[in-house]
């Protein structure tokens, strides 16, 4: 890992790789195939051995090894960085990474005309986060989301002219040009009655969010020699590739498995921010989301509940595309493929101990499952996450033996609870799938869920499943499993009695479910429909640079395939079709569609 105290980073892993745009001949292995270069966009994750999302990225990355990935990286701590990467497969030609968590004031001094420039650019930009009125109309609301885009692209410029923005966002100028805005006519009523305090945290979380402004990632030598940007999710993340989209027209394609400003809303609850702050970050939050939907070619949310999100933001609905996120379905096919042989009275519950999991309210269905069941057993498998879990655990054990005492067959024999506590690795419960394999019955009691990962797993494991009404489960489950609502402890006892009552109806849901993961949640699907999407933006947005293969061909998608239409085409469709090579054939870098459509008119 390279330690340098640079604010930007550029990492030759293979100088082979990294030859200027334009220069680069293909290998043997990228010759026949369609061959795209991907700037790869991550924040806290890839490459980092730490991090979100690290699995998913680096899956992608050796899943498609015939297209070349350059990865720019946002790191959120020094810890993160000290940890160093991951391994990198061939295909990654280089790496470029920027901490969000610190940088050194850039020492940047403007005269008076740039001062006086940077005020109106940050001045409207700071305008309409502070704007009350997107609510009054759809005009209104599209009129905030220009006037932000235009002063975003704006400080972009400028900070690519002048070297960086971070001495100017810290400012004293910036703190009075946020002030103004709050005090604004129009102004969020929260805003105005923000203190100097909250001016001062606003302004510094402004400057974090905005830092990608000042790197030199834009230029031919960085992302505008790229053929697509691909966000690994919103936000910062997505920043950059909105900005090498300005620069270079470099289109964006964004993915989303969680709701980044979902997150950012409940990250600043009333016990972590003032009213006044909480309500100026979740408007810049939300006016830069509404931003990275806008611009992207392609989003790619992990499931229907990301997708309203988006949607609500003003996301086009035609430039949306629901993909799952993959999982490895080897390791569980060992169990899938087996006869069932669990015993027919136990329930498993697997995932990391937390209040959100509820196992409380398990433990109470437990108790009228008893009542039913007299023989029935309950494991609960997994580990406390965090000192808030382990306290968690331990109320639950205490619950476990007040609800359930230990109970022995005759007067001689130890007792023994119904309930049991496990860890993967202990003797009960060697190996995930092991603990799948235990129950007749999986169980997810959760109130809070984003994408349910156990309930796949289980999926995988062919075992019918009763689950709480929360996050993506129903969109995962499909109907082969059974779905009560969340804190209602009779109704998850009803569901397992039922399936453990009805041994060929569980059978039969266990099929289904694992039918429907192989389909949907594999790796390989989800590699498969990332190569589909990158080739299908590749075609509509041609790229400019004139790459050579080993025998002095074009590179695909160098030269778009619509140039080589010959002659005047006559019909219905005529009039759409260029009557000769039209200029974007030939490595203009305005898109092809507008100006074929143009030229035809």
């Amino acid at each position: 890992m390279d330690n340098r105290p640079s604010r930007h980073r550029l990492v030759r892993l293979r100088s082979s790789r990294c030859e200027p745009p334009g220069q680069r001949r293909l290998t043997g292995q990228e010759i026949g195939g369609a061959h795209v270069r991907i700037g790869l966009l991550t924040e806290g994750g890839y490459p980092y051995v730490s991090g979100d999302a690290g699995l998913w990225c680096d899956r992608l990355v050796r899943g498609l090894d015939q297209h070349e990935f350059d990865i720019y990286a946002l790191s959120r701590g020094r810890r993160q960085e000290d940890d160093g990467w991951v391994a990198l497969p061939p295909q990654v030609g280089r790496v470029r990474t920027a901490p969000l968590w610190t940088a050194e004031d850039d020492g940047v001094a403007y005269g008076r005309r740039t001062r006086r420039r940077f005020t109106e650019c940050y001045g409207e930009l700071v305008g309409a986060v502070c704007d009350g009125t997107a609510a009054a109309s759809e005009e209104a609301s599209t009129d905030l989301a220009d006037r932000f885009g235009s002063a975003l692209y704006g400080l972009a410029e400028l900070a690519r002219e002048e070297g960086g923005l971070v001495g100017a966002l810290r400012s004293d100028a910036a703190v009075r040009t946020l002030e103004r805005a709050c005090r604004a006519p129009g102004a969020l009523c929260t805003a105005r009655e923000a203190r100097v305090s909250d001016l001062l945290t606003v302004t510094a979380h402004l400057e974090r969010a905005l830092r990608p402004l000042s790197l030199d990632w834009y230029g031919d030598d960085g992302l505008g020699a790229a053929d697509l940007c691909h966000a690994a999710a919103g936000g910062s993340a997505a920043l950059p590739g909105l900005l090498a989209r300005h620069f270079a027209d470099v289109p964006l394609l964004v993915t989303e498995y969680g709701v980044p400003l979902r997150s950012h809303y409940l990250a600043l609850g009333p016990d972590t921010a003032a009213p006044a702050v909480r309500a100026l970050l979740a408007a810049f939050h939300g006016r830069l989301a509404a931003e990275v939907y806008r611009r992207a070619e392609v989003l790619t949310p992990g499931n229907a509940h990301a997708r309203r999100w988006q949607e609500r933001c003003g996301a086009d609905r035609a430039r949306i595309r629901t993909v799952h996120p993959g999982m490895d379905a080897t390791r569980f096919a060992e169990v899938g493929e087996a006869p069932d042989r669990a015993d027919p009275g136990t329930l498993v519950w697997v995932g990391r101990v937390e209040p959100a999991k509820d196992l409380i309210s398990l433990l109470h269905a437990f108790a009228e499952v008893r009542k039913e069941e007299p023989e029935a057993r309950l494991r609960i498998v997994g580990a406390p996450s965090g000192p808030e879990g382990a306290a968690y655990l331990g109320h639950c054990r205490a619950l476990a033996a007040q609800l359930f005492p230990d109970e022995a067959e005759g007067v001689h024999a130890v007792g023994d609870n119904p309930v049991s506590f496990e860890e993967i690795g202990g003797p009960e419960a060697p190996t995930l799938p092991e603990a799948y394999a235990a129950g007749a019955v999986v169980v997810l009691s959760s109130v809070v869920e984003g994408f349910p990962v156990g309930l796949i797993e289980a999926m995988f494991c062919g075992r019918a499943t009763v689950s709480t009404d929360v996050g993506a489960v129903v969109e995962v489950i499909g109907g082969t499993g059974l779905v009560v609502p969340p804190r209602n402890p009779r109704a998850l006892a009803e569901a397992c009695v039922a399936l453990l009552r009805d041994h060929e109806r569980r059978a039969r849901l266990g099929a289904a479910a694992r039918a429907r993961a192989l389909e949907l949640f594999t790796v390989e699907q989800n590699i498969a429909a990332f190569d589909g999407i990158y080739l299908q933006i590749v075609s509509h947005c041609p790229v400019r640079r004139v790459v050579l293969d080993e025998a002095g061909a074009p590179l695909p998608f160098a030269t778009p395939a619509e140039s080589h239409v010959p002659g005047r085409w006559t019909g219905p469709t005529a009039r759409f079709l260029p009557r000769t090579v039209p200029g974007w054939a030939t490595g203009s870098p305005v898109r092809a569609t507008r100006l074929a459509a143009a030229e035809g008119a």
